[in-house]
């Protein structure tokens, strides 16, 4: 049948994605992890500068499940996780889908350290072995996994200091060209501690408040996840969440309505950690595929 062979020739690759999701929900029912679902269509996402919604008559369909996970985590779910379906406009490439699934999970009382080591085990029992290949190079899945910060990735892998790069502009240039692709190459790495305005959800830390409780995890030199420990002051989220608005308005971005529902319910909520990985692009990285159009049945192209 016309345009039958796409969907054909991925059946093997969608029956390894299945059995990978089976992984991961074990993963979770076994921790006591209550699986949760959230509203895909919303009525304000998080006002960040860098991510684009996608309007649905008048609302907005998530690009994330984070606000209303977070505000089951205030109303008293401690452990929570979901995997659902996720939207931004003008994400498309090799890389990249418009739309496409999110792993999201949250823990109370935890911060970003102990998610790395949660995102370690999960990783781990979604490959369901102990290396992997990825674009020519094998992957040491065994503990430990590399850690580094991102004031010593610029040192090491650029002229410039992360601080520098933020004043002039070059950070996230800088990120993508002379950074990202030397990171997970041999083992899994965390790069943390983002620059404080790079991280508009997530906590300062105490010790160096110029930084975030934040890390992204990456494999082959491709990201996979994105973690914080949260940020739970409903005064200074406002404040984040307004100049970022302010971005948006500058760059001449749609700006969205402020998720008041979600700003009343923080103050409530728990001291915790929470991570989004992007589900397609692992399972990308654990069939050493080459396209992200590889692992999933249909793209937008071919609907």
């Amino acid at each position: 049948m016309p345009g039958s062979w796409p969907l054909a020739r991925r059946s093997q690759a969608l029956a390894q994605r299945g059995a990978i999701f089976n992984r991961i929900r074990m993963f979770f029912h076994e921790k006591g992890y209550l699986e949760v679902e959230t509203p895909f269509r919303i009525p304000a996402p998080a006002p960040e500068a860098q991510i684009d919604a996608i309007p649905s008559d008048g609302w907005f369909l998530q690009t994330s499940p984070e606000l209303c996970m977070k505000r089951l985590l205030a109303a008293g779910y401690p452990h929570i996780f979901q995997i659902c379906r996720c939207w931004r406009d003008g994400e498309r490439g090799s890389r990249h889908l418009s739309e496409f699934t999110m792993l999201e999970w949250y823990r109370a009382q935890a911060d970003y350290q102990v998610l790395m080591a949660e995102t370690e085990e999960l990783v781990r029992a979604a490959a369901g072995s102990e290396s992997i290949d990825y674009r020519g190079h094998k992957v040491d899945l065994s503990l430990p996994w590399e850690r580094i910060t991102v004031r010593d990735a610029f040192l090491r892998h650029t002229d410039t200091t992360a601080e520098a790069a933020l004043a002039d502009g070059s950070f996230d240039e800088l990120m993508v060209e002379r950074i990202e692709p030397h990171l997970g190459l041999t083992r899994p790495t965390f790069i943390y501690d983002y620059p404080a305005s790079c991280s508009a959800l997530a906590r300062l830390k105490a010790s160096d408040p110029t930084v975030a409780e934040r890390f992204e995890l990456y494999i082959g030199g491709l990201e996979i996840a994105n973690a914080f420990s949260e940020l739970i002051d409903p005064v200074e989220q406002r404040a984040r969440f307004e100049a970022e608005a302010a971005e948006r308005a500058a760059q001449g971005k749609l700006t969205y309505p402020m998720p008041e529902k979600f700003l009343a319910a923080l103050s409530g909520m728990p001291e915790a950690a929470g991570i989004a990985l992007g589900l397609d692009r692992l399972v990308m990285v654990l069939l050493n595929a080459d396209c992200i159009d590889d692992v999933v049945a249909f793209t937008t192209e071919e609907l």
